[in-house]
């Protein structure tokens, strides 16, 4: 039940608009899916949705970047240098600026590299910290972002 409701919930994600739990738990009861809110947002929580930016400036959910599209270097590339804004750095820590509502994507990518040095990320709206272990991998893991942004 659980399996088919997830894979209902990455359907509709992909083909409507979805800007809210309440309209995801409509189109999952007009697909025959009863469910309550914590299941909604379990759900949400294991399939690793993310609210994403359109170009009206609201938010609607959206599927994780799947692990074979992360190896789309033009992809990549082109959404580095249209989201990201800024690139900074302290000690170990990576900041990353974007476009408004567009920090959970570039936080998803990065974390999909799996580059040797990042430990991991932490994505708000617009900013992304990124930390880098060992610190010596810094300056490395910065050039590897800015050459992506080029």
């Amino acid at each position: 039940m659980k399996a088919a409701r997830q894979r209902k919930i990455k359907e509709i994600v992909k083909n409507q608009n979805i800007s809210t739990q309440e309209e995801l738990a409509e189109a999952l009861k007009k697909e025959g899916f009863h469910v309550t809110q914590a299941t909604i947002s379990r759900d949400i929580k294991e399939l690793q949705l993310t609210k994403i930016a359109k170009k009206d400036h609201t938010y609607v959910y959206g599927l994780p970047v799947e692990p074979e599209r992360v190896h789309n270097e033009e992809r990549i590339r082109m959404m580095m240098r249209e989201l990201v804004t800024e690139i900074n750095y302290s000690e170990n820590l990576l900041i990353i600026k974007t476009h408004p509502g567009n920090a959970h994507g570039i936080a998803s990518l990065i974390d999909g590299f799996k580059w040797p040095g990042v430990i991991g990320t932490l994505a708000g709206d617009d900013t992304i910290f990124c930390a880098i272990k060992p610190r010596s991998k810094l300056k490395v893991i910065l050039g590897m972002l800015k050459s992506l942004m080029e």
